[in-house]
């Protein structure tokens, strides 16, 4: 999707929250050792949402909280093994917009940070965006509830 395509969707401009450096540990991967010693993973979030009534009543009830995104974020990682990152990724932006219906679109970055490359990196990972617009979430066997 091109930037004016984004723009109609109200991505890049606008209200969002965001969740950034959130650290866990998981059985990710398509390698047996992944599988079975897990390893530590690297999740950003951004969720965009009209926050001016929230910014205007000063009141919780009137956004998504903080907490509740990393809660989805955590059992995911945490949760049943996936082979690809793509698919964490994917878990967590579907389950945000699935429980979230204020949330007009959601990015997730998912990065591992020691993956057996040869040479320094900081992390390996994923970057993906899901729209409510365009991604129409769906509930069977697709996310998690919390």
């Amino acid at each position: 999707m091109g930037e004016s395509g984004e723009e109609e969707l109200g991505i890049g401009k606008g209200d969002k929250l965001i969740l950034r450096g959130l650290k866990f540990h998981g059985f990710h991967g398509v390698k047996e050792e992944e599988k079975k010693l897990g390893q530590k993973f690297l999740v950003d979030v951004d969720a965009w949402l009209d926050l001016r009534k929230a910014g205007k009543t000063d009141c919780l009830s009137d956004t998504v909280s903080y907490t509740a995104i990393y809660s989805i974020v955590r059992e995911v990682v945490e949760g049943p093994s996936q082979n690809l990152l793509e698919s964490v990724a994917h878990l967590i932006a579907n389950t945000t917009l699935m429980k979230f219906p204020q949330i007009s679109a959601v990015r997730v970055k998912v990065g591992k940070p020691h993956v057996a490359v040869r040479g320094p990196v900081d992390y390996l990972g994923v970057d993906i965006i899901r729209y409510r617009e365009v991604d129409k979430p769906k509930s069977a066997g697709t996310s998690f509830m919390i």
